[in-house]
This record gives structure tokens, C-alpha cells and sequence, in this order.
């Protein structure tokens, strides 16, 4: 039998692939969005992609999940199973398009987007489309397609990337050149000197990456469609009851779950400290962030391959044990990507416009955050695995409690450094809660001695590297400062993460006897 840890390192690397490429291009167009696009319009972005990521919870209403428990379950079809978890999908989802098209006017003016109408229509077939696919990566993954998986998502982050090339730079040049043989500035363009302005802005703003991530959501569908045309749909109305009472909490456990994560953004608009320049500071906030890419990243491509990992092992024997194994391995590769960034920030940092470089501040704050996040997945597996799945709604309202509580009251006076906060705050919260309930209803032998020693090792390393910076490279700055100076600093903060491995190594290895009363 293959080694389950090495199937399941193998699949988080197919399925990183696509989703390190998607990362990794969207990180690449960090420079041009803090360049060509002002910070309170790339605050507009971010808000949008705050409501999209909440209201996606929603339309797929938890059935992703809820696939991967009832399609291995013995005596049941699978392809029942997806068959009843796309049709509803498909049907909730072409009725929230339906009413974003027809109120696509109103909501963009509520929002104080006059005319913008076209981008409440993008954003709802951008959830139509997301909703209905997110249904048939999950049967993908089930079946273990890691491979397809990785090339229809890799299409679709290549087709928004093209998108995005094509509006910002040759169609913004043409419509200067255009502007300027008519004489009158870009802003005056119309539909009627180009096509085009139908659909986008005549100069670089929000709409151009909301209009990008719209066309990829259409070639991503149009590539499940032979899948679809196959397709022999069975529907079952028992086993639909039976999904959605199993999945429904997971939805609405999930709901505050991504709502914790993405209010503070929403909540830019009332709280902050600049009311009046709200969006200019989530831009900057959002393009921190996004320099934590590296973990999130991580974390992500680690969930997609563990989450139908446990489920499959779950009547294993040892199953238990490896589980545990695995949070550990995962907290090390967790430290390793938070001294990757935070060891070589100073050149990272010049990947952001000069005017959103004043929020660097928070990102070993985010890193940490997302390294909570990652174990909460891994606790988290407990209420999935026994079927316990509305304790996941006390646990994640507990995190949007702190969320709310110190977003709103310490963001009027900190801006997005509360915003921060509340993220760690949040999810080790979460962590805590759900590690403590697990071992209850759903014991793993967690080796906490063990995990608590990797965030030492991987501290205390960060903060070396900090003593030896004021000690030896105080006055070196990257673009400031002579080349030898800034590679001898290189070099130490290197050697620096090198230490890290090798405790880390000697932290983590497996040890030849593992049972709940070996816990360090």
C-alpha cells in the first residue's frame, strides 16, 4: 500500500502547482495594481472581493464537503451524490444572478459605485460560475484528478492574467492614443469610440481586475463542459435531505468563518480612522496582506489534498496517530514560510508601490494569523470526521466575536493595524476552542510539546535575526546601501533559516513509538 503521508505530499503538490501559479501571478500583479492603480482603487477591489468570498459560502451552500462524506459512504453512488449537489448549486445560483443582473443599478449607487452597474453583474456571474465549479473540483479531487485539477485551474488564473495584461497596458495605451487624437482626455471616451468601454473604464480602476477574474470564470466553465454533457444527472430527494442536513451547518458555520475573515474589510467603510479616505487605507492593508502570500498559499494547497485525505483514513487503523503526525509537519513548513518572508522582507517590500509600503508593518502580525489558521483546519477535522458538524458554528462565532469586538473598537484609532490583531486574535481563539473541544469528542494525541517547540525555534530565530541586525547591519537598506552589505545581511538571515530546519527537523522527525502517553 503506498505510504499515506506521501500520497497525501504528493497530491498538496499537484494541487500546490495550480494554485502556487495562481498565487504567484496574482503576487506578480501586486507592482502593476500599487502602480497604475491608485490605493483607493485598489480598496474598491478588495472590498468586492470581500462580498464575493462571503456570498460564495452561501451559494454552495456547504456541499462541497458534504460530497466528500456521503460519496464514500458504502452502498451510496457517488455520481447520485454530485448529481444532487450540482443541481442545487446550479439552481441557487442562477437565481442570485438573475437578481444581481435585474438590481445591478441600485445595489452599485447603495454602494456609492454611480454608474458601475456592469460590476455588480461581473461579480454575480463570477459567484454563478465559482459556485458551480467549486462542485465539479470537488468530484475531481474525490476521484483523486489532481492532475486535470491542476491544468483547469491553471487555464483559469492564465486566462485572468492575459485579461488583466491586455487591459492594462495595450488597451489603456489605445485609449490615450484615442484621447488624444480626439483631443480630450481618456476619462471622455464613450462606447462609441471603442467597443470595449462597454464592459471597462476608458483609464486603469477596479474595474479592469473585477472584468479580468469575470472572463476566467467563463473559461473555466466552458472547460467543465464536456464533463457536464456526459453527465447522467440522478436525483435522489432523500439523500439531498440527508446532504443538506449534514452540510447546512457546515454552510453556516463556514459563513462566520469567512466572514471573520474578510469583515474587517467591509468594516473599512465605518470604522476607520480616515472615514473620509476608507478605501485609500484597505488598499494599503490589502497590499500588506497580500505580501503574506506565502502562507496563505500554503495553507491553501495543503487543505485542498488533506481535507478528502482524513476523511478516507478515518476508519483506519492509526489513523489517529498520523493525523497528529501530520499537524506537526505542517507546523514546521508553516515556521519555515513565516522566516522566508519576514528573514527577507526588505526586499519583498519593493515589490508594493511607494504608497502602500507604510503597511509592511503588519505582516509578520498576518503570518502568524495564517499559521493559526492553518491549525485550526487540521484541530478543526474532529466535528467533520465524527459528524459533529454544528459545533463548528459555536466555534467559528466565537472568532467573529473577537473580530467584531476589536475591529470595531480599536479601528478608529489604529486603522488596519487593529484589523491585524483581530486576525490573530481570531483564530487563535478558534485554534483553542477547537483543540480543547476535539480532544473531548474526537481525541487525536497531539504531541503539543512538540508544536509549541517549533513556534519557539521559529521565533526565537526571528528575533536573532533582529539583534544581529541592529548589531551588524543597523544602517544597511536594500537599494540604499552598498551590494556587499546587503549580501553579507542576506547571508546571515540564510545561514539563519538553515538553523531553523535542522531544530525543526530534529523537533518533528518520527519517532519509531507514537501513542497518546508519548505527548512531549
Amino acid at each position: 500500500m503506498r505510504n499515506p503521508l506521501k500520497q497525501l505530499a504528493g497530491e498538496t503538490a499537484i494541487y500546490g502547482l495550480s494554485t502556487i501559479l495562481a498565487r504567484i501571478i496574482n503576487f506578480l500583479f501586486v507592482p502593476v495594481y500599487t502602480r497604475f492603480l491608485t490605493t483607493e482603487s485598489y480598496g474598491v477591489v478588495t472590498e468586492f472581493m470581500a462580498y464575493i468570498a462571503v456570498l460564495q459560502v452561501v451559494l454552495v451552500l456547504g456541499l462541497e464537503t458534504g460530497c466528500f462524506r456521503f460519496a464514500n459512504r458504502p452502498g451510496l453512488n457517488p455520481k447520485t451524490v454530485y448529481s444532487n449537489a450540482l443541481g442545487t448549486v446550479f439552481g441557487t445560483s442562477a437565481a442570485f444572478l438573475a437578481i444581481m443582473i435585474a438590481f445591478a443599478g441600485p445595489i452599485s449607487s447603495w454602494l456609492g459605485y454611480e454608474g458601475y452597474g456592469n460590476c455588480i453583474m461581473y461579480v454575480g456571474g463570477i459567484l454563478a460560475l465559482d459556485s458551480i465549479t467549486a462542485i465539479l473540483f470537488a468530484k475531481l479531487r474525490q476521484e483523486h484528478k489532481a492532475f486535470r485539477f491542476a491544468v483547469f485551474k491553471t487555464i483559469k488564473i492564465i486566462t485572468e492574467t492575459a485579461v488583466n495584461i491586455l487591459l492594462f497596458f495595450p488597451f489603456a495605451s489605445f485609449c490615450s492614443r484615442k484621447a488624444a487624437a480626439l483631443g480630450i482626455g481618456p476619462a471622455g471616451l464613450t462606447p462609441d469610440d471603442i467597443w470595449l468601454l462597454h464592459f471597462v473604464s476608458p483609464v486603469p480602476d477596479f474595474s479592469y481586475v473585477i472584468f479580468a477574474i469575470f472572463a476566467s470564470c467563463i473559461v473555466c466553465g466552458l472547460l467543465f463542459l464536456p464533463t457536464l454533457i456526459r453527465f447522467s444527472f440522478e436525483f435522489d430527494g432523500k439523500l439531498l435531505k440527508q446532504m443538506l442536513v449534514y452540510s447546512l451547518p457546515l454552510m453556516v458555520a463556514s459563513l462566520p468563518g469567512i466572514i471573520n475573515d474578510f469583515l474587517d474589510r467591509i468594516l473599512f467603510r465605518f470604522f476607520d480612522t480616515g472615514s473620509e479616505a476608507w478605501r485609500s487605507s484597505l488598499g494599503i492593508y490589502q497590499a500588506a496582506v497580500k505580501l503574506s502570500v506565502i502562507m496563505s498559499l500554503f495553507i491553501q494547497m495543503f487543505r485542498f489534498a488533506a481535507e478528502p485525505f482524513f476523511f478516507q483514513r478515518a476508519e483506519d487503523k492509526g489513523s489517529k496517530r498520523l493525523y497528529a503526525q501530520v499537524m506537526e509537519y505542517f507546523t514546521a513548513f508553516c515556521g519555515l514560510a513565516f522566516l522566508g518572508v519576514m528573514l527577507y522582507i526588505d526586499i519583498i517590500s519593493l515589490i508594493l508601490g511607494q504608497d502602500f509600503r507604510e503597511g509592511i508593518g503588519i505582516v509578520p502580525v498576518m503570518l502568524l494569523s495564517y499559521m493559526f489558521l492553518g491549525m485550526l483546519f487540521n484541530v478543526s477535522m474532529w466535528y467533520k470526521l465524527s459528524g459533529k458538524t454544528g459545533m463548528a458554528i459555536y466555534i467559528t462565532l466565537a472568532g467573529l466575536v473577537v473580530t467584531v469586538v476589536i475591529n470595531v473598537v480599536f479601528m478608529p484609532h489604529y486603522s488596519y493595524r487593529a484589523s491585524a490583531f483581530a486576525h490573530l486574535a481570531s483564530y487563535a481563539v478558534m485554534f483553542a476552542i477547537s483543540a480543547i473541544l476535539g480532544q473531548k469528542h474526537y481525541p487525536i494525541p497531539y504531541r503539543w510539546g512538540r508544536i509549541a517547540l517549533v513556534f519557539i525555534e521559529m521565533l526565537g530565530i526571528f528575533y536573532c535575526s533582529k539583534g544581529l541586525d541592529l548589531l551588524f547591519f543597523k544602517d544597511v537598506a536594500v537599494g540604499h546601501s552598498p551590494i556587499g552589505p546587503v549580501l553579507a545581511e542576506l547571508g546571515v538571515h540564510t545561514a539563519l533559516i538553515a538553523v531553523y530546519l535542522g531544530l525543526a527537523y530534529l523537533t518533528v522527525r518520527p519517532s519509531r513509538h507514537m501513542n497518546s502517553s508519548s505527548m512531549i
